[in-house]
């Protein structure tokens, strides 16, 4: 399977450490939690990242990450609908936060498929850079240089 991440420099598009969530946390992590963010598709990667910049921020390059993650339906954990915090799509909700770092001390899946905040109807994946033999699974198939049209960021 391959999915799909947006990095502000050609250096940041092969790391799938995940230390940039552990530096500043996310939607479904807290600071101090590794979590790398990626999306099943590229357009949804895209949309993913450009709802944290402005006009006065947009980076002058993004390059996007084609990532290949194992298939396999037994390391990849999707959050039924039902279990979903009732308010999951506001910023910084700390439910979300618990919920993700729980899954990543657990360390049971490789992967965990969440609907995007931004468009539900499609998925986020967040992996797992703890997950034993992650650096084995995981691997950056290629990356190429995103230019942004400047008409969606306004």
């Amino acid at each position: 399977m391959v999915v799909y991440r947006i990095a502000k420099s050609a250096e940041r598009s092969e790391d799938i450490s995940g230390f940039g969530s552990f530096k500043f946390g996310g939607r479904w992590n807290s600071k101090g939690t590794y979590m790398l963010y990626t999306s099943m598709n590229s357009s949804l990667a895209y949309l993913e990242s450009l709802v944290h910049f402005n006009e006065i921020d947009v980076p002058s390059n993004l390059y996007i990450s084609s990532i290949n993650i194992p298939g396999n339906n037994q390391l990849i954990y999707q959050l039924p609908d039902k279990e979903y915090p009732p308010t999951w799509q506001v910023q910084d909700n700390l439910e979300n936060k618990l919920m993700g770092d729980q899954w990543i001390l657990e360390n049971t899946f490789l992967a965990f498929k969440v609907r995007s905040a931004i468009n539900p109807s499609e998925y986020n994946f967040l992996l797992n850079p703890l997950f034993p033999g992650y650096h084995d699974r995981v691997t950056v198939h290629s990356v190429q240089k995103l230019n942004i049209d400047t008409r969606l960021i306004r």
